[in-house]
């Protein structure tokens, strides 16, 4: 079995394929080769560790090489620290993010300029506003020019910041705050923070080209003891918005080194195992999240007629005229849905 690594992926239009050439795309990516501290460390602001949920650098690395070409726009409607800005700079992309709270705005343009400091050959800019309104926000010359839209929506706030056990003092928690602003989708309920990913995933459909792509990363998480499928759910939300699936794929949160995964375990994480399976739940820490990718779909040319009067192809040739029978009839003698693409 080859070993895994980052050094043995290249980036291609539609994937990482395996030994830097021939292979299949790989669905699962290797992006906890290193400890986020390591992959954080000199590229960003020693400031950035005070934000409470932030992208692994290596996913937002993967998924823009992966899926747009240098001198592509790349756009993160919830741009926290602008690691999707960030990383497209690196990568030769333009990037533009858009970020709800005026602190974490600040800092992604900070990071943003950290970056062409060290000579990134992209850029980008960091917009104040609400992801709602993307369409609004965005120069009207970009809007359908949109490559990719990468994101990660704020979920799951209770194994979000930072924490540390003292002897006889409990635990200290800090950082686990995006904002004190109550109308910020970090605070909302679930059934509130979909309706609004609803709203946020129709105004990225709007901006990007046709045939872009959305890239989401999300994980389950549990409350009261039950999962809550936090990637399905959005699955749907995407699908109700008029994205379709394209890809779906898991990115690793576990180190890889030949046959064994190495854990990289958040404090909430362990304490959240540790104390279900004290209580009889045999519950195991998840080592990855989920990477949704979704398409904008292309335009459907309305059918040309021929000479008939029937419907025909858009170049206005029939079916018989480009070598190729019509169907006389539907083959019913399969099982309804048989046609249908495992999308799973």
């Amino acid at each position: 079995m080859t070993r895994p690594t980052e050094d043995l992926a290249t980036p291609t239009s539609i994937g990482y394929r395996a030994g830097g050439g021939g292979g299949l795309p790989l669905s699962v990516w290797p992006t906890a080769q290193q400890t986020a501290r390591v992959q954080r460390a000199g590229r960003y602001l020693p400031e950035s560790t005070a934000h409470p949920a932030k992208m692994l650098p290596a996913i937002a690395r993967h998924a823009i090489a992966a899926y747009t070409q240098p001198g592509e726009l790349v756009v993160d409607p919830m741009c926290g620290i602008g690691t999707t800005l960030v990383e497209a700079a690196h990568l030769g992309r333009y990037a533009i993010g858009v970020e709800y709270e005026p602190r974490w705005a600040e800092l992604a343009r900070a990071n943003l300029a950290h970056a062409s400091g060290q000579g990134a050959p992209g850029g980008g800019r960091v917009l104040h506003g609400d992801a709602r309104r993307l369409t609004s926000l965005l120069n009207p010359d970009l809007v359908g020019r949109v490559a990719l839209v990468l994101t990660s929506p704020p979920y799951g706030s209770s194994v979000h910041g930072q924490a540390k056990a003292e002897p006889g003092r409990g635990v200290a928690k800090w950082h686990d705050r995006y904002g004190s602003d109550p109308t910020n989708l970090a605070h909302a309920s679930l059934p509130a923070l979909l309706a609004a990913m609803g709203e946020i995933l129709a105004e990225c459909g709007a901006v990007l080209r046709p045939g872009g792509l959305v890239v989401l990363t999300a994980r389950p998480w549990r409350r009261r003891e039950l999962l809550v499928d936090f990637p399905g759910a959005l699955a749907g939300v995407a699908e109700h918005a008029g994205l379709v699936a394209f890809e779906r794929n898991v990115a690793l949160l576990v180190g890889l080194r030949d046959q064994r995964l190495v854990p990289r375990p958040s404090f909430f994480q362990l304490d959240l195992v540790r104390k279900a399976r004290a209580r009889g739940l045999p519950l195991r820490i998840i080592a990855h999240e989920d990477v949704l990718v979704l398409r904008r779909p292309h335009p459907v040319a309305p059918a040309a007629r021929t000479p008939s009067g029937q419907p025909g192809s858009p170049d206005g040739q029939s079916a018989s005229e480009r070598g190729a029978a019509p169907p006389l009839h539907r083959d019913r003698t399969g099982p309804r849905g048989s046609g249908r693409r495992d999308q799973g």
